[in-house]
């Protein structure tokens, strides 16, 4: 009996962290967002994270046999921990670029999304010409924020940095900015399910593949298991099961 007790203590631990069983022996550290829907975000009443990026890793893992713990510290955080070797690899909604590839490694892209202009609801705003002299909000670290950062001195606006999406959106519904730049499958799911006082404007910019990451040289085996455990709940269907719990 002594020698069981610290094996069903271990086992408590990992449930605990939310983490997956797995006779591979190592747990992986898995960083990702905290305030991203439909891809991660607080589910209140049971106290845990939940969304698209949760269910599909919690899939994949069961699926390859590793074991995992989330920390959901939110976007920027999640790629400093990755890059400082805190974190074994994240996965939150970040899209996969040239630009990110010179630091981490990526899986194969296992959604597709691209970012847009958003307003407030009774905004006159109709493009992006329409920013010229006002602020618009980015959050930190994101393909949103380098895409205005491209054009704002081409449309003549500035930027105002925000650390997560939900600030951002409150800053434009209160007119603290003019406008925000977002995922698309983000901001419609935040205008549908939470009824924000937003819409957006225009077509969809940048369009590209969010990936799992891990640093640069890394964790080839992490990588290795994401891609099979990914094909394989494509093709016994609990790919398209994930999705349609969250409207796709």
């Amino acid at each position: 009996m002594k020698k069981l007790m610290p094996f069903l203590a271990s086992i408590l631990v990992l449930a605990a962290c939310g983490s997956t069983p797995s006779s591979a022996g190592k747990e992986y550290v898995i960083y990702s967002d905290n305030a991203f829907a439909p891809f991660e975000f607080l589910d209140t009443a049971a106290n845990a994270y939940t969304g698209v990026d949760m269910d599909l890793l919690a899939a994949i893992a069961k699926d390859q046999g590793f074991s995992y713990a989330v920390k959901n510290e939110g976007f920027d955080a999640a790629m400093g921990a990755v890059q400082s070797g805190q974190a074994d690899g994240m996965i939150a909604g970040m899209t996969i670029t040239d630009k990110r590839k010179e630091t981490f490694d990526f899986s194969e892209g296992y959604f597709q999304d691209g970012q847009i202009l958003v307003v407030a609801e009774g905004s006159s705003i109709s493009g992006l010409e329409d920013l010229n002299g006002q602020a618009a909000a980015v959050k930190t670290s994101t393909q949103g924020a380098d895409y205005a950062q491209s054009i704002s001195d081409q449309y003549g606006f500035t930027l105002q940095f925000y650390e997560d999406s939900p600030t951002m959106y409150t800053a434009v519904i209160n007119g603290i900015n003019a406008a925000c730049f977002e995922d698309f499958s983000v901001i419609g799911w935040a205008i549908k399910n939470d009824g924000l006082a937003l819409k957006t404007v225009g077509d969809i910019i940048n369009p590209g593949a969010y990936g799992f990451a891990t640093k640069k040289g890394s964790s080839p085996e992490l990588l290795d298991m994401f891609n099979k455990g990914l094909a394989s709940i494509k093709s016994n269907g609990q790919y398209d099961e994930i999705l349609a719990r969250y409207g796709y």
